[in-house]
């Protein structure tokens, strides 16, 4: 049941940012703040991730709140009309950055720091995943060295993979296939 509430949890921050995302894309700043100081703050990857789970496990919600997706789904679709470019831009800049951070925190792993986190952390290797899936998405053109980026990255965490179990709640493994997300089944160990 933890998985549900999660899930609802994602449909209120969705919402949230759906409200946004037409200020956010006029705007220069790549985290932008919320109403709310115990909401994530708007990213397009924030967004992304969560519009996917919840396309994904729609059925655990009920009607009401499977109609709150689709109107924040609409909105979000909305102010995106006629921002290609903006959107593209601030994707990339988006995936810079959590390429970066994603980076930063594998770092840490091989140095044996922070890998109990790796359930938190792990939201930005699915950030990644989303952006990069909707820049893939023509009119959008993903820069190709974002996934050879990407393939370095996983490379250096398969080093130090131990497979397991799903580190998201139980309910959220249908979303995930195993194969195309295998780094949410498992978790590193310190390096030798």
């Amino acid at each position: 049941m933890e998985g549900i509430k999660k899930l609802k949890q994602d449909l209120e921050v969705l919402e949230e940012m759906a409200g946004l995302i037409d200020e956010y894309l006029r705007s220069d700043v790549l985290f932008y703040p919320t109403s709310r100081t115990d909401l994530p703050k708007v990213t397009l990857g924030g967004y992304l991730m969560r519009q996917y789970r919840l396309l994904q496990l729609r059925d655990l919600l009920d009607m009401e709140e499977q109609s709150r997706l689709h109107d924040a789904i609409g909105q979000y679709n909305s102010a995106l009309d006629e921002k290609i470019v903006r959107f593209e831009t601030k994707a990339h800049t988006e995936l810079e950055a959590r390429l970066r951070q994603w980076q930063e925190y594998l770092s840490e792993v091989k140095r044996g720091v922070n890998i109990a986190y790796y359930e938190s952390a792990v939201d930005t290797r699915a950030m990644i995943e989303a952006l990069v899936a909707q820049l893939r998405v023509p009119p959008y053109e993903l820069d190709e060295e974002i996934p050879r980026s990407l393939a370095l990255l996983d490379r250096e965490l398969s080093r130090v993979w131990e497979r397991g179990e799903f580190v998201w709640p139980r309910e959220w493994k249908p979303a995930y296939p195993r194969d195309e997300y295998w780094w949410l089944y498992g978790h590193p160990r310190k390096a030798d």
